[in-house]
């Protein structure tokens, strides 16, 4: 066997190895990191906006909830209150305590964060509907957040993650959570 031979032969193995580990440890992990992560952007969003003009969304928002009320909730209420519950919904997501109404608080959230896509479209779109201002890819970047959600919600009730198909179908080995 020649020196070539010996280091593809160590490299397989080695890639064999952590193909079989790495998803494991994905399956057993995964959901945890997802949460944290997601609970950082929350609660780092969220307080931005408790200091004027830090957060590149405010005026946006504020705008955005002022013209739903008819009105009736202008920035000075809606700013503050926008704040503590997207920081709730990250201290919720953080710690994993109440995950259920942590994530209804962020999906009532998330529909109004996408609702100056319509109010809005002028702001939105350089050239609707394919070319997003950054406010618009700030809005549209939230469908991976959404879908984040979804997937922590599917474990709320006991719903784990697999790193193997083949363990479902045989009910071998231990499902991760």
């Amino acid at each position: 066997m020649t020196q070539r031979d010996t280091i593809r032969s160590t490299l397989r193995r080695l890639f064999s190895w952590l193909d079989a580990r790495l998803p494991r440890w994905m399956a057993l992990n995964g959901i945890t990191l997802l949460r944290i992560s997601l609970g950082i952007v929350f609660l780092w969003f969220g307080a931005l906006k408790f200091f004027p003009n830090l957060s590149p969304a405010q005026e946006l928002a504020t705008r955005t909830i002022e013209t739903l009320t008819l009105g009736k909730v202008g920035p000075s209420v809606s700013l503050p209150l926008l704040a503590a519950w997207e920081c709730l919904i990250g201290l919720g997501l953080l710690t994993g305590v109440m995950t259920r109404v942590t994530l209804l608080l962020m999906f009532v959230q998330m529909i109004g964060t996408v609702t100056p896509l319509f109010l809005f479209p002028g702001e939105a779109f350089q050239r609707f509907p394919y070319a997003p201002t950054l406010e618009g890819q700030y809005m549209i970047k939230n469908l991976v957040l959404v879908s984040a959600g979804v997937v922590i919600g599917a474990t709320v009730r006991g719903g784990r993650l697999v790193p193997d198909p083949e363990q479902i179908r045989t009910g071998t080995g231990v499902a991760a959570r």
